[in-house]
């Protein structure tokens, strides 16, 4: 099996680029985090499980960053919801036409583990999920937990980078993505589709705090007691990166059994 490149084009004309890896059985979709493009230890990790079982495999970067085209400032979480939503549909036209079986596992890192939570509860292809250190609502959660006079001034300003970090500082957010996440969360419980669902949040995470998940997990299962969803809190911080890690991550991909009550 070779991996190759793809190009897809957005809404807006830009070119989504990525690379997949033809299989069969099983489709993995890897979707990752802010400020972060395909090709990690994680989405590396990923596609060697996916070579060693014959699965496809599939990794892109969202528009505005990577190797995808437009500028970072013109896109918020609707249109990365529209990426990964071009992705699924071109990976399923092409799985049917080929005639290949196999349900979809969406593997989302930190924000790109929100946008793979609500991409599943819209495709009915997608019979998996694994979350790693979930950023539900990023921007939502974000925008209560600053200083009330940075807050302010993001909305005032109408942006805002994530902090004054220097790997963050100069990429602004607009305050439509507060709006946009808290719109989506606000509706996120409302009618729930079943989807085995693993998440794995490292106990020592400062960036997107594992309360996050575990009020998540809580709230689903106030919601719909019987939702196949486990919480996996383990050792690490937000990157999750050592081969410790990528081991947990291989053996989440192996197992296709929820526990009841995690």
């Amino acid at each position: 099996m070779t991996l190759r490149r793809f190009e897809l084009k957005g809404s807006d004309g830009k070119m989504i680029r990525g690379d997949r890896l033809d299989g069969a059985d099983r489709h993995i979709v890897f979707i990752t985090g802010l400020l972060s493009t395909r090709w990690g230890n994680k989405s590396r990790a990923v596609l060697q499980r996916c070579q060693e079982q014959g699965w496809s495999f599939c990794c892109y970067d969202v528009r505005g960053f990577g190797d995808s085209d437009g500028l970072f400032s013109d896109y918020t979480l609707s249109d990365w919801l529209a990426d990964a939503r071009a992705v699924l549909s071109m990976l399923r036209n092409d799985a049917a036409a080929r005639r290949i079986g196999g349900g979809f596992t969406l593997v989302g890192n930190s924000l790109g583990g929100w946008i793979a939570w609500l991409m599943a509860q819209e495709c009915e292809a997608v019979d998996r999920l694994i979350l790693i250190a979930p950023a539900f609502n990023m921007m939502g959660v974000r925008a209560q937990t600053i200083s009330p006079e940075r807050r302010h001034d993001w909305h005032s300003a109408g942006w805002m980078p994530w902090d004054d970090d220097p790997a963050h500082r100069d990429w602004p957010l607009s305050w439509k993505w507060v709006v946009e996440s808290e719109a989506y969360w606000k509706s996120n419980f409302d009618r729930l589709r079943h989807v085995r669902t693993t998440i794995v949040h490292g106990l020592g995470d400062t960036v997107i705090h594992p309360d996050g998940s575990r009020e998540f997990v809580e709230r689903l299962r106030r919601h719909d007691p019987l939702f196949p969803v486990e919480l996996l809190l383990i050792a690490g911080d937000h990157r999750l990166s050592s081969p410790e890690h990528m081991k947990q991550l291989h053996r989440v991909l192996l197992d296709r059994t929820i526990s009841p009550r995690c």
